[in-house]
């Protein structure tokens, strides 16, 4: 059976472990390769953060059968931004306040 497996920086893809994909952190490009290198034969797509891609750009042909899909980075503005949570009514018969339409 064909596998996934997902090469980058540790806290953009520790969650893919729990789709049950092979996690490879790689916080430079020696990790990268190594990582890379060091993949199943099994494994049939990986997913890369930008920058593993960038480090690995020379690598990625010599397994042309493995299909390689770039994460794209997130803007610092668009990361981990709070939501405001809504306001709470603080008796039994006050409604929340509506926002306009």
């Amino acid at each position: 059976m064909a596998r996934a497996a997902v090469i980058g920086d540790s806290l953009r893809i520790g969650g893919y472990a729990l789709a049950g994909a092979i996690v490879c952190p790689a916080e430079d490009g020696p990790q990268a390769i190594s990582a890379w290198r060091g993949l199943p034969g099994d494994v049939t797509v990986v997913v890369l953060t930008e920058s593993a891609a960038t480090w690995l750009a020379r690598e990625l042909a010599a397994r042309p059968g493995v299909l390689p899909v770039v994460l794209p980075d997130l803007p610092a503005s668009a990361q981990w931004a709070p939501v405001p949570s809504p306001p709470v009514p603080s008796g039994p018969n006050e409604a929340a306040p509506r926002e306009p339409a």
